[in-house]
């Protein structure tokens, strides 16, 4: 199990809405809302699949998560995004509650969780952000919300950054470094 703390990541990454990430190549301009439930489903396919490599429990440095980590992130991402979805659809213009997804690592010990089940857990909890995003009618796409930080996000526009999120780690998970 990893002694060394991961650096926290401060950055906001709303801006992935606004152009191309350098890192995944992901374009939210380019995802049709329809799509989103597929895109969910397919990135987090890939982590499950990583999750059962050899050598997914390792980190490949002390400042990257191992592929476990990983997992149980974006396993936990998508638990969020369906409750942020959910409060979207039921409430007018919620108020998101704080998530700090770096204690959550630490609090939960993620290098610690058994790959197979973070697997499964990862299948579940992306079937129910994808199956509630297929949900959606026309008229709710532009229902909105908002952080504590002050970024609002439509229903449609939250899905978007959802995807880049699971992209992204996807993306990391996929490295040839891995």
């Amino acid at each position: 199990m990893p002694d060394v703390a991961i650096v926290p990541d401060s950055k906001d990454w709303t801006w992935v809405l606004d152009r191309p990430c350098p890192e995944c190549g992901y374009d939210a301009g380019r995802v049709d809302r329809a799509d989103i439930p597929r895109l969910v489903r397919e990135a987090t396919g890939t982590i499950r699949v990583a999750l059962g490599r050899p050598g997914a429990t390792q980190r490949p440095d002390e400042s990257t998560w191992s592929v476990l980590e990983y997992g149980c992130h974006v396993r936990d991402v998508c638990r969020v995004f369906d409750e942020r979805l959910l409060l979207m659809l039921t409430e007018d213009d919620p108020l998101f509650a704080n998530w700090d997804q770096d204690r959550t690592a630490e609090d939960e010990r993620y290098a610690e969780q058994d790959a197979v089940a973070v697997a499964g857990e990862l299948a579940a909890e992306a079937e129910a952000v994808a199956d509630r995003y297929g949900s959606v009618r026309n008229e709710q796409w532009p229902r909105p919300g908002r952080r504590s930080n002050g970024s609002v996000f439509t229903v449609e526009s939250l899905g978007r950054y959802l995807v880049h999120d699971l992209a992204h780690h996807a993306h990391d998970v996929s490295r040839d470094r891995r």
